[in-house]
């Protein structure tokens, strides 16, 4: 849930605002993420999935978010 305010965060290296109040998974559907399809490392830690429901969101946190691609021959 939003707090209705905004916040800038660090996400691949760029500053981006986002609401106020939001845990990491609904973070990422904010920035156009699907959550199943990447991994996430938060403030230098990979963060393991199974934390992120209770991984708040705060000021100048620091997101770098890969996406897992599929293919091959």
């Amino acid at each position: 849930m939003s707090s209705g305010r905004q916040i800038q965060v660090v996400l691949n290296g760029e500053s981006r605002p986002c609401p106020g109040g939001l845990h990491l998974e609904a973070a990422l559907r904010h920035f156009g993420y699907e959550p199943r399809l990447v991994v996430v490392e938060f403030n230098g830690t990979i963060l393991p999935r199974a934390q992120w429901p209770g991984q708040l969101v705060r000021e100048a946190d620091g997101l770098e978010v890969v996406t897992i691609v599929g293919g091959g021959f």
